[in-house]
């Protein structure tokens, strides 16, 4: 049985080379000085929110938007209320808001609705366009220094993504954290390193020539903000970072809920990989080191895990059926586990020394829900294992109740 370890120490093998860059990226994070940025210029801007069914949160981010330190007269905000049975439309409009009613139960997801919303809107009056989600709640300095970063030359940025609920549970903080992972060891090195960085579903800003390239917002995949990202990247945009822009957004706290949250994930790499996966190679052989970067971040690692565990269960029912000890290949399979476990142990440790002070909860719970992160990383393996398997996957809606104010936010102690 000495073949399973082979097999085993092969696919660690095959992780470590795929992903051991990632390491040097929190060297380049903690040690390499930050690019400079150029001086401001004053932008005009929409922001686009697709909303449904949120009324519990869409007043908290539209007050939020209203007290931002850039100039208000230069910002103006729109809401799509799609497919809304709710108040979400009367309170975005009593909030100051301009709202579009989309109904449209054939056509469903965050794709659809920004397309409905950018198509109703004199696109000519602005210089670049934010999206955030109903639940996000910017800093009140999250436009001034995004405009920064955007007035430096870069026609996509993405902000530091930080969590309204990081400590309610294990599940919330594990989303959390691997959020801030991204935003400071992944984004943040590229950032430095002058390489592509990834936009993160919510609280990221467009200029107007990137998406008039597009005719609007033509991106529809399960993870349309992933497909956003590669189409750039693989046609030569910069995508920049500002990590002192900080949007808070709530996490799901049910495993229920996360599963199919992440299901869609999962599933929307696998999209992204299939229209796009040609263009990353040719990417990649043209000396692209972002193509190479993306197309890490959306295949490799759902295959090889998926592959580990299809393989040590066939393993586990050979012995059986063979009547050969189960114990050689028990072993195996809980040492891989316990150096993975370790390593998400070690990467979720680095970040929660590093941004301490940005995780607003009670210290016991930065430290007690640090052991439950790699648990909760590791799950992503049957999730991973269900979306190759199942045929279609759609989009569902993620309900939202947690309507905080910044200083709530920060207080959370």
């Amino acid at each position: 049985m000495k073949w399973i370890n082979t097999v085993n120490a092969l696919l660690h093998a095959l992780f470590f080379l795929c992903y051991a860059y990632q390491f040097f990226y929190i060297f380049v994070s903690l040690l390499k000085k930050p690019r400079q940025t150029f001086p401001a210029k004053a932008n005009r801007y929409a922001v686009l929110i697709a909303a449904r069914n949120e009324e519990a949160v869409i007043e908290t981010l539209l007050t939020s938007l209203r007290q931002q330190t850039y100039p208000e007269d230069l910002v103006d905000l729109y809401v799509v209320a799609d497919n809304c049975t709710d108040r979400t439309a009367e309170l975005a409009e009593a909030s100051g808001a301009t709202v579009f009613r989309r109904t449209d139960s054939t056509l469903r997801g965050k794709g659809y609705a920004l397309q409905f919303l950018l198509n109703r809107i004199d696109r000519s009056l602005y210089d670049g366009f934010f999206v955030f989600d109903a639940d996000n709640v910017p800093d009140e300095r999250f436009i001034e220094e995004m405009n920064r970063t955007f007035s430096s030359g870069y026609p996509i940025v993405t902000g530091y993504r930080n969590s309204k609920n990081f400590g309610d549970n294990w599940i919330s903080y594990g989303y959390a954290l691997w959020f801030l992972r991204e935003s400071r060891f992944l984004n943040d090195a590229r950032m430095r390193l002058g390489t592509g960085c990834a936009v993160s579903g919510t609280g990221f800003l467009f200029s107007r020539e990137v998406i008039e390239e597009t005719d609007g917002w033509n991106f529809f995949l399960l993870t349309e903000d992933i497909e956003f990202t590669v189409h750039h990247l693989c046609n030569g945009k910069r995508i920049g970072y500002c990590g002192s822009a900080v949007l808070y957004d709530e996490q799901p706290v049910t495993f229920r809920q996360s599963w199919r949250q992440r299901m869609r994930w999962a599933k929307g790499y696998l999209q992204v990989f299939g229209v796009y996966g040609k263009d990353l190679l040719c990417g990649i052989l043209s000396g692209s080191f972002s193509c190479y970067d993306m197309g890490m971040n959306i295949l490799p690692a759902a295959v090889l895990s998926v592959f580990g565990l299809v393989f040590n269960l066939s393993a586990l029912a050979a012995a059986a059926v063979g009547g050969f000890s189960l114990l050689p290949v028990l072993l195996s399979v809980l040492e891989g586990l316990g150096n993975t476990y370790l390593t998400f142990l070690f990467i979720g440790g680095i970040t929660v020394l590093s941004e301490w002070k940005q995780i607003h909860t009670t210290a016991w719970k930065k430290v007690f829900y640090l052991f439950s992160f790699p648990v909760f990383m590791l799950t992503y393996i049957p999730i991973s294992l269900a979306a190759l398997c199942k045929r279609r996957v759609e989009w569902k809606p993620i309900k939202h109740s947690r309507s905080l104010s910044l200083d709530q936010i920060r207080n959370d102690l």
